[in-house]
This record gives structure tokens, C-alpha cells and sequence, in this order.
């Protein structure tokens, strides 16, 4: 199997140690290969997480981190969160901090809560740099102050990055606090490299291969749909049980496959991965990489499964998603939903904001769909009438009326109410998927 020059370029970063710094120039002379094929392969580095680039520093490599250890920055990640500046310690710019520190008292009790691994925010206390320094702590000065050149030199020696930034301690607390709060919901969220089958353990055709060979998967498998491909392993087709229906056994694959099938990539969201599967009446998806090669597959069931446990899942981080289901009261007499409207919903003008509103009413006429069919549902298209503005801290009433129901669709019609009021309509078709 040949391998591109991005794909070595991509391999060769890979093998680097963490904290090194690379350049166009470098890569370019290393791998001799232009100085355009090494700049595009460092940015496609640094969207896979290998690398990062800082302003006035250059750009490194990084650990990758893993899943389930997301909410942990890099002193890097701080420096662009932050638009800061590296005064000292750019060595240490890729190690992972465990802690943030705000240094808003008395040097000794700020010790005492400094460690290694920590970061001191902190304005222009010199004492307070060298000493989380020599902890073991990165600092983060605030208010655009610098530093010392004695404690520059201490932070080169220990590897522990000094960053100054124009923000103050208020503002980058929650600028920080914000980039972390963005990557909990990131963590939630199920991707099809999570759930798919690997490559391995996935049964494929190849364009070369006979009807004959599609019999023999078939019986090993007892599935009845492949991916099939061609010698560099990529995808050219899919091939069923209906595409080889009155073909004799010796005809090649090729003729019989449908050609340019649906395919996703393994950072696919598993909701969108369900959405294409429905809207087109798929079973089985192909998982590629950027090179059209196969990963590996997923199925409706393996789908299925993934929405089911996410739904069950603690959520860490919320989405407005999140916050409109939780102001969602237990259902009243008559099938009517409540919902408080609280400020997070509402928008500049302190009225509940169109979007929050399409929520609410997805909301509902999901929950009145489940009421009466077990499963889950993609919404197919809404038409939305907002009447009249809702202000801040009142209750609305949903009130969802099916009017049809079937075994692939429903048909529902929203009206909501503010103190008795109709302040807006919908009416929405939705695409059910049967629990297996």
C-alpha cells in the first residue's frame, strides 16, 4: 500500500518527542518535500491535536489528550485562550496543568495552595512568580505586567512556562473557565470513531473479488451488506443481498455494487451518522479517512445503542439544549408541558430568543411522539409562527397535539401560551427509528 508524503509528514510528527519545535522550513529540508506540502501538513498536525502554534513562539509538539482527561490544558493552550505572551520557560509549554491557582492573598497562604503541575494567576508580585517557579508551578501574569530577568532564567531552567497577559485576573479566570466548560460538553458528545467496528474486525470485498465471495461472507457473518474496495483500500462501493439478486457466481463485484455509496469519517457525530442512515434508508455506513480509505463501518444498531446511552449519560458541561430540558416541568393534566423562562433563554431585548424557542418546541412534540411510540426520532422540517414576545421570568404552557402517526413518521402541532396568551405555534414532521 503506498503512502502519500502528507502521510509521512503526518507519521514523522508523530514519532517526535513532546515539547519539540518544528518548522515549515525544517520539515520541508527533513522530509525533502516543498515548503507548501510540509506547511499543509503541519496544519492538518495541528487539527489532529499533535502539534500546536503560539504566537512569537512557534509551533510544538504536543501531548494528545485523551478523552476522558479533556478538561486539562497545556500551558500552550492557555497562551492562545489567553492571547498572552511567553516571557520564560517555553520548553515546558506542552506539559499538562492540573490546577489553576488565583494568587489574590498573602504570599505565604499562596504557597501553601501552589504546587507542581499548578498555575498561578497573579498580577505584578515578582516574590509570587520566583516561588510558584520553584514549586514547580507555570504563572500567568495578568495586567500586561512583566517579570524579572533572574526569574525568566529560573522558568527557562525548570522548564516552567512565565506568560503575561493584557487581561485582567477576573477576565482570564473566566476566559479559562469558559475554554474548559467548552470542552466537557466536546467530551459528551459520541463520535462514530467511538462506536464503529474497526477494520480489523470488518468484513469487505474487494472490486477484484467474484458474487461467489460475497455467498462466503455472507455465511461466515450472517450479515448481508459490505463495504467493497479496491487495493490501496479505498471505498469504490457497497455491495447487498438485493444488488446480487439473479447474477450468477462468477460475476465480478464490481458490476454488481452500487458505486459512490454514503460514507462518514470517525469524527462524524454519531446524531449526524443517524440522520444520513434514516433520511436515506441506510443500514451499514463505510468510515473513512481523508483519503477515502476504510476505518472501518457502523451500523443502524451500533447507532442506536450509542443515542440510547448518551440520553443516560450525566452531562457535565451544558449546552442551551440542556438548560431549556431542565426548566421543562413535569407534564400537566391534558398532555400541556411547562417551561420557566430564565435568562440564559432570553435575548439582547430580555425576551425568550427565537432559537430557544424552536428547542422548547422540539422539545415537546418529542416528548409527545415517545409518549406514543418507543424509539427515537430525527426531526425531518419545522415551520415556526412566533407571535409574541415572551419576557424573562415567566412560565410558558406547551401544549403538543399529534395529528398523525405512523410506523416511519408523525405529524405534530405545538401551541404555546404565556398567561394564557398564544404567543406562538409549530408545526413539525419527524422521521421515527424503531428500537431493535
Amino acid at each position: 500500500m503506498t503512502i502519500t508524503k502528507h502521510e509521512q509528514i503526518l507519521q514523522y510528527i508523530e514519532t517526535l518527542p513532546v515539547g519539540e519545535k518544528i518548522s515549515v522550513r525544517q520539515i520541508a529540508k527533513e522530509m525533502g518535500v516543498s515548503e507548501g506540502t510540509a506547511y499543509r501538513a503541519i496544519k492538518d498536525a495541528e487539527t489532529k491535536g499533535y502539534v500546536s502554534t503560539i504566537e512569537r513562539v512557534g509551533t510544538i509538539r504536543i501531548e494528545q489528550k485523551k478523552k476522558e482527561n479533556i478538561e486539562k490544558l497545556t500551558y500552550a493552550e492557555v497562551v492562545n485562550i489567553v492571547d498572552g505572551q511567553v516571557l520564560g520557560g517555553k520548553e515546558g509549554l506542552h506539559k499538562t496543568l492540573n490546577k489553576f491557582v488565583i494568587g489574590a492573598m498573602k504570599l505565604e497562604a499562596m504557597m501553601r495552595y501552589t504546587g507542581a503541575g499548578n498555575l498561578l494567576i497573579v498580577g505584578n508580585r515578582t516574590k509570587a512568580h520566583e516561588l510558584a517557579i520553584e514549586a514547580g508551578a507555570g504563572v500567568l501574569i495578568t495586567g500586561g505586567f512583566d517579570t524579572e530577568e533572574h526569574v525568566k532564567k529560573l522558568a527557562d531552567e525548570r522548564k516552567l512556562p512565565i506568560i503575561s497577559t493584557s487581561y485582567d485576573t477576573f477576565t482570564v479566570a473566566t476566559m479559562i473557565n469558559r475554554a474548559i466548560y467548552d470542552q466537557l460538553i466536546k467530551k459528551e458528545i459520541v463520535l462514530v470513531e467511538d462506536i464503529l467496528t474497526p477494520f480489523e474486525k470488518t468484513a469487505y470485498l474487494y472490486v477484484t473479488d467474484q458474487v461467489e465471495r460475497w455467498y462466503e461472507l455472507n455465511r461466515e457473518t450472517k450479515h448481508s451488506r459490505f463495504p467493497v474496495i479496491d487495493q490501496q483500500l479505498k471505498v469504490q462501493g457497497i455491495v447487498t443481498a438485493k444488488d446480487i439478486m439473479g447474477y450468477e457466481r462468477d460475476v465480478p463485484i464490481e458490476k454488481v455494487m452500487t458505486k459512490h455509496p454514503i460514507t462518514v469519517s470517525g469524527k462524524t457525530s454519531v446524531a449526524s451518522a443517524s440522520h444520513m442512515m434514516v433520511w436515506e434508508g441506510i443500514e451499514v455506513l463505510p468510515v473513512v479517512d481523508e483519503y477515502n480509505r476504510l476505518q472501518g463501518i457502523i451500523s443502524r444498531q451500533d447507532v442506536l445503542k450509542a443515542l440510547q446511552l448518551a440520553q443516560r449519560q450525566p452531562q457535565v458541561g451544558e449546552t442551551i439544549d440542556d438548560i431549556v430540558t431542565t426548566q421543562f416541568l413535569t407534564e400537566t393534566v391534558d398532555g400541556v408541558f411547562r417551561c420557566n423562562i430564565t435568562p440564559q433563554m432570553t435575548n439582547h431585548l430580555g425576551t425568550l430568543s427565537y432559537g430557544v424557542f424552536t428547542t422548547i418546541v422540539t422539545e415537546a412534540a418529542t416528548r409527545a411522539l415517545r409518549l406514543h411510540k418507543r424509539g427515537d426520532l430525527v426531526v425531518e422540517n419545522i415551520t415556526i409562527y412566533f407571535i409574541k414576545p415572551v419576557q424573562i421570568d415567566t412560565v410558558i404552557d406547551i401544549k403538543p397535539k399529534l395529528l398523525e402517526i405512523g410506523r416511519k413518521f408523525g405529524k405534530v402541532d405545538v401551541e404555546v401560551f404565556n398567561e394564557g396568551t398564544l404567543v406562538g405555534k409549530a408545526l413539525m414532521m419527524c422521521q421515527l427509528l424503531e428500537r431493535q
